[in-house]
């Protein structure tokens, strides 16, 4: 046997390193592309992102353990049963939704994975499996050295691929010409992974547990618990990190593949002897934790650019420190597809944790906060002071000094939750600091650093966000988290998603039915309501805070459309009382506007506004020809559609002017400042009708003013080719 194996040819390693990359390239493209393919259906809320992850990684815990049962096979029967499959999955392409009927009420959560994987799962189960295959099929030469360096090239390709589709294909090509290159690409893997085979075919059959040495033991059960800490952390804070990015800036894959590319590309630094990137951050990973990680449970500063710079930088440390670690726990080569099994089988339980359990049990998201105290738990903490490490958890004196400084750690975060209320600005920097700087003494002793990341994040911001969810002011659904609370001094109720204004109410009695916030008598859609003819038929997409059931005439009819029961709930169970009050015979439909608008009959209303925005995130799905399409369909020839544009990231006006120039409709913006009236807010509506001279009824004497539109983007948005890139306020 001995000589068998050791007469065995080498491996062609540049045709392993182009296979793994082409399919790790096509795997991690194929996960936004189907995500784009989605959103007609499901809108853009940040956990169709989160689902469509989910799925990803079960079915990459499918291919890993597909991988690891055939790897116990011949070599030839191995290659032969993998090609024969990759052979059959062909009959799946090129890709494209699978239908399914609509989800009912609250079933999102599983309705949603379940289209992923009848889209893409055969083709994603197979080709996830080739890495780790490829890899076992190449460490089977003795002249082939470590395997899992391979690894590294397999996360550089995904990272590859993830960049390639927001920047290079979603701008540049239509979902149909987009599957069809991923076809060409699955076709070339085949033929790849076919010469991969054939390059070991007439090798001796080299299964590594049938040489002369010893047999490797198992890995004892404490060291597989630790792969699987070790992997689930980092994918669990990849996917929470994403949905605090997505959900107060937008849905799109541009923002869907940050988090998820610095996840990958920390395996390919953590994945290699000798790494310093890796040596250095993992050294300075708590130092960065206590810092950052401070900002975890601010409600709503994420929305702040800078604070999302450190969400995303924290990500990407604390993901190669513990990957750093699960490297230097890797097993010798004849357990590795076991070893990226527990990987992948941990990834999924990240997944699972924060995609599915923590929306249904959590009213915020706590998910990240809790994650972060799992990294802090799993870091190889280097103390900066060895003799103060060794000191800590030395004898009883140490540990008693590591409990004074948690006991002085928790008298400065009772003191910050105070300095927080008052908005001390000065104080609270200091005391963080202090906090750090304590943080970083009890480096080494683990429980006590523990402690001290738990209680800077519960003195900044924690035990105030904690109380919200005691008192019940947050709704949590699958489309995005809710708080209602009182502003303007306890004169105004205001309904937040994410550190969005979706609405307020004035609770003054002689105010309550005021237009407020986005929606005052100034702004484009109260200018076009007020205009609108006391018989008019009116539609609006999106209900907030039922703001705009104040312009209802007694004569007008009335129909709201709503995606979230969730926010409905809200005017039904008269925490706002715009909608009960003004339109309590409107009828209300629940769905996504788009489908719900398609089965309305022709020219069923006068005006429709659309307002579908979740936190800062764009509904690309509403903002497309095809949607306009429909919108022309329902509304009269002498109707109007207004459109809400307001946005602190996007501007959208270019694209609206590109959609009504593309559809043969005429325009106006009206860019509302409101100057020093009390209760509102600036917004943004452009108002559209097939007619100039419709337009004009909105700009008689007196009237706001209203401009034309700006110069159009050089291509409409359509449901296979959209691009936000260009509209970005840089």
């Amino acid at each position: 046997m001995t000589s068998a194996v050791h007469s065995a040819p080498a491996p062609r390693r540049a045709l392993f390193v182009i296979t793994i990359l082409t399919g790790s390239f096509l795997l991690f493209m194929v996960q936004p592309m189907v995500a784009r393919m989605a959103l007609p259906l499901l809108g853009g809320a940040p956990n169709v992102w989160n689902s469509a992850m989910l799925v990803y990684q079960a079915l990459l815990l499918g291919g890993y353990a597909y991988a690891h049962a055939i790897a116990r096979l011949p070599f030839r029967t191995q290659a032969g049963v993998h090609l024969a499959l990759l052979a059959l999955a062909v009959a799946t392409l090129p890709l494209a939704l699978v239908e399914l009927p609509p989800p009912a009420r609250g079933w999102e959560v599983l309705w949603v994975p379940a289209l992923f994987a009848l889209t893409v799962g055969p083709v994603f189960l197979l080709v996830s499996a080739q890495a780790p295959l490829m890899q076992r099929w190449y460490g089977l030469s003795p002249a082939a050295g470590e395997p899992y360096a391979l690894y590294a090239a397999s996360n550089l390709g995904s990272f590859s691929g993830l960049l390639a589709y927001p920047l290079l294909l979603e701008p540049n090509m239509a979902l149909g010409r987009q599957s069809a290159l991923w076809t060409l690409g699955y076709v070339l893997l085949l033929a790849l992974v076919a010469l991969a085979a054939w390059s070991r075919w007439n090798a001796a059959d080299q299964r590594l547990e049938g040489t002369d040495t010893a047999p490797v033991p198992r890995p004892a059960r404490r060291t597989v618990l630790l792969w699987l800490g070790l992997s689930a952390v980092p994918s669990g804070l990849m996917l929470s990190t994403t949905s605090l990015l997505t959900t107060d800036v937008m849905a799109m894959p541009l923002l869907w593949v940050i988090p998820l590319g610095l996840y990958l590309l920390s395996f390919s630094l953590a994945f290699r002897d000798g790494s310093i990137w890796t040596e250095i951050l993992t050294r300075y990973a708590p130092v960065v934790l206590l810092s950052c990680g401070s900002l975890a449970m601010v409600g709503g500063g994420q929305a702040n650019p800078a604070t999302a710079i450190a969400m995303v930088g924290l990500l990407f440390v604390l993901a190669v420190a513990l990957h750093g670690r699960l490297f230097a726990l890797r097993p010798p080569v004849q357990q590795l597809t076991l070893f990226y099994l527990v990987i992948s089988a941990g990834g999924a339980l990240g997944g699972v944790f924060t995609a599915l359990v923590a929306p249904a049990v959590f009213d915020w998201i706590y998910e990240h906060a809790i994650l972060l105290l799992g990294a802090a738990l799993l870091l190889p903490e280097r103390s900066f002071i060895p003799r103060l490490a060794r000191f800590w958890n030395g004898d009883t004196r140490g540990r008693i000094a590591a409990g004074a400084v948690v006991g002085v750690a928790a008298i400065l975060a009772w003191l910050l939750i105070g300095f927080a209320e008052r908005e001390e600005g000065a104080a609270i920097l200091f005391t963080v600091v202090a906090l750090v700087l304590l943080g970083i003494a009890v480096i080494g002793a683990r429980w006590a650093y523990l402690a001290v990341v738990l209680l800077i994040m519960l003195g900044h911001g924690g035990v105030k966000t904690l109380e919200g969810s005691l008192r019940g002011d947050r709704v949590r659904s699958y489309f995005g988290v809710y708080a209602v609370q009182p502003v303007d001094e306890g004169r105004q109720l205001q309904l937040s998603h994410g550190t969005t204004v979706h609405g307020r109410q004035w609770l003054v009695p002689e105010r309550r039915y005021e237009p407020t916030t986005y929606y005052g008598p100034s702004s484009g859609v109260g200018v076009a309501l007020e205009a609108a003819a006391p018989d008019a038929s009116i539609g609006v997409v999106g209900v907030g805070v039922g703001t705009l059931a104040c312009y209802r005439q007694p004569a007008q009819d009335w129909t709201f459309f709503e995606i979230d029961p969730a926010v409905l709930d809200y005017s039904r169970g008269g925490t706002f009382t715009f909608l009960s009050h003004c339109t309590p015979d409107a009828r209300m439909v629940i769905g996504d506007a788009r489908l719900k608008l398609a089965e309305e009959p022709a020219a069923r209303f006068d005006v429709l506004v659309i307002d579908a925005f979740s936190s800062d995130s764009i509904p690309m799905h509403l903002l497309t020809r095809e949607a306009f399409a429909t919108y022309r369909r329902v509304i009269e020839s002498d109707g109007v559609l207004l459109v809400h544009i307001s946005n602190r990231f996007i501007d959208l006006a270019p694209m609206i002017a590109a959609l009504a120039q593309d559809g043969g409709w005429q325009g106006r913006l009206r860019a509302d400042d409101v100057g020093k009236a009390e209760g509102v807010t600036p917004s943004v509506w452009i108002a559209l009708a097939r007619d100039d001279s419709v337009l004009a009824t909105l700009e008689g004497p007196g009237a706001p003013r209203w401009s034309a539109l700006p110069r159009p983007s050089l291509r409409a948005w359509t449901d296979d080719n959209a691009s936000i890139l260009p509209l970005i306020r840089w």
